[in-house]
């Protein structure tokens, strides 16, 4: 019920509106909150301009920072989304859903600007360290108050902003090996990105490699640990299925395809291998 929740949060800032400053926390909450419901509706610039409150009361908050991020997107505003899952990463990089942000925006931006896409971002802020911890969010979605930063456990090392940006150029230029047919060296390349990032799209592209070379232990043990990030990935499991038939694991493979299918019932590649499967 998002348009009652908006009236009550709205009450609620009105209510704290002598406070000032002394409830900034509580405000950039409700703000916050207050954008979710928004967006649920489906009221983008609302969500934008809520979220951009939040945030000029609390900077680097992750969940108005993840709401702004999915209103640009929804608008087409595909540059300043990228810039808010980025910022986002930098507040705390284990943020699946600022990860699959940044593909997708990567993506789109490339189709709409080229190669020299980055070349017309704006500037994407620096987090402090004071900032770059890890928050606990049942969901970036869902309303409800912020959750405080947790503190990271101690001797382990904190992955970096620079890590997982590392992380991405690795995989992009595993990328550029595959395309120029060198399987062997992108695997390296691959495998150097997920020490970095166990990131679903670079263990289904390091599965492709190894289907490429053959090794179809190591396709399919790629695509079970792609799986268990995105239960659901298309390439993931059609690999995986492509993997398992070369292992005459054929009911295996044929689960794989039926799990496929029913997300993409139309997938012509995946009913095409079902029918060599049948045959088998």
């Amino acid at each position: 019920q998002c348009a009652p929740a908006a009236e009550l949060y709205s009450r609620a800032l009105a209510q704290l509106e002598v406070a000032g400053d002394a409830a900034a926390e509580e405000r950039s909450a409700l703000l916050a909150n207050r954008a979710a419901c928004h967006l649920k509706n489906g009221a983008c610039s609302l969500c934008v301009a809520d979220c951009s409150s939040a945030l000029e009361l609390v900077p680097f908050g992750i969940k108005p920072l993840l709401r702004r991020a999915a209103a640009y997107e929804a608008l087409e505003r595909y540059s300043l989304a990228y810039v808010d899952y980025k910022t986002a990463l930098q507040v705390d990089c284990s943020v699946q859903a600022a990860h699959d942000g940044v593909n997708r925006m990567t993506k789109a931006l490339l189709e709409k600007d080229g190669v020299n896409w980055r070349q017309k971002l704006p500037p994407i802020p620096t987090v402090p360290i004071s900032a770059q911890t890890r928050w606990s969010i049942p969901s970036a979605q869902a309303p409800g108050a912020n959750t405080p930063p947790a503190s990271a456990p101690q001797g382990e090392p904190a992955q970096t902003a620079v890590g997982m940006e590392r992380a991405r150029m690795l995989k992009e230029e595993g990328n550029e090996l595959v395309k120029k047919g060198n399987h062997k060296k992108a695997v390296e390349k691959y495998s150097e990105s997920l020490k970095l990032n166990k990131e679903c799209a670079t263990y289904t592209n390091r599965a492709l490699c190894y289907l490429t070379l053959k090794q179809y232990k190591e396709a399919a043990q790629d695509c079970t640990e792609a799986l268990k990030l995105e239960p659901k990935n298309v390439k993931a499991l059609y690999r995986r299925a492509q993997a398992l038939k070369e292992l005459k694991d054929y009911k295996s493979s044929i689960a794989d395809i039926k799990s496929l299918l029913k997300t993409e019932p139309k997938n012509t590649a995946a009913l095409r291998l079902l029918q060599e499967l049948n045959r088998a």
